[in-house]
């Protein structure tokens, strides 16, 4: 039978994730200390780079992420009780702070604590309903060190754009820092931040039909 409410369809449990997540605070990035336990994320930007002024400020993750518990890629035993959101988001604290372009201290973080086995299917959620745009046009961010002898590869369209981190530079520079600013503004152009009930912010897809906002 149509029409009945099923709170277990894909996008009502998105929604329920994502009302949940609100509740939690915003903090700073240099404040995210004495975590404990694995969980899902979002960083908001608050700088001047001209790359980012559609969101600078406001209530729009520029990046969604999520932090799993030690033994969880192996299908070993998990340790719920270390620090993985801690350790995460300290390592993009250091990431921010060695490129040219952008600081930590223009960053802000919400997280979430998450049973293990949620974490992967609540970060996608996050990134369905938000969009953000380190994740959908500019990849690379979350990136580790591949290693001295896995450096065969070419260097992502984040760190084209925001050189520095030591490991990337030794990358192959296949990409432009021009090429990846395109990338930005088309996102921004193709896709505008739009008020939602509720308060928050995400980036909708402008159709014909949806009334500029002023």
């Amino acid at each position: 039978m149509s029409g009945l409410y099923d709170p277990l369809t894909y996008d009502n449990l998105m929604a329920g994730l994502v009302v949940h997540f609100e509740r939690r605070p915003r903090v700073q990035l240099s404040d995210v200390t004495d975590i404990h336990g694995p969980g899902i994320y979002s960083l908001f930007y608050a700088g001047a780079h001209d790359a980012y002024g559609p969101i600078s400020g406001r209530s729009i993750p520029i990046y969604v992420g999520k932090a799993v518990p030690p033994g969880a890629r192996t299908g070993a035993a998990v340790d719920v009780a270390a620090p993985a959101l801690q350790r995460r988001i300290s390592e993009h604290a250091r990431s921010l702070n060695e490129v040219h372009s952008l600081e930590a201290a223009d960053f802000k973080c919400r997280y979430m604590p998450v049973v293990p086995v949620w974490i992967t299917l609540a970060e996608r959620f996050l990134i369905d309903h938000y969009k953000p745009i380190w994740n959908l046009q500019l990849d690379g961010f979350g990136n580790h060190d591949p290693g001295a002898g896995r450096r065969q590869g070419e260097a992502s369209w984040w760190d084209t754009l925001h050189p520095g981190r030591a490991w990337a530079d030794k990358l192959r520079q296949v990409k432009t820092a021009a090429e990846a600013s395109r990338r930005v503004n088309r996102f921004f152009k193709e896709k505008r931040p739009a008020r939602r009930p509720g308060g928050g912010m995400r980036v909708v897809r402008r159709t014909s039909s949806a009334p500029r906002s002023r």
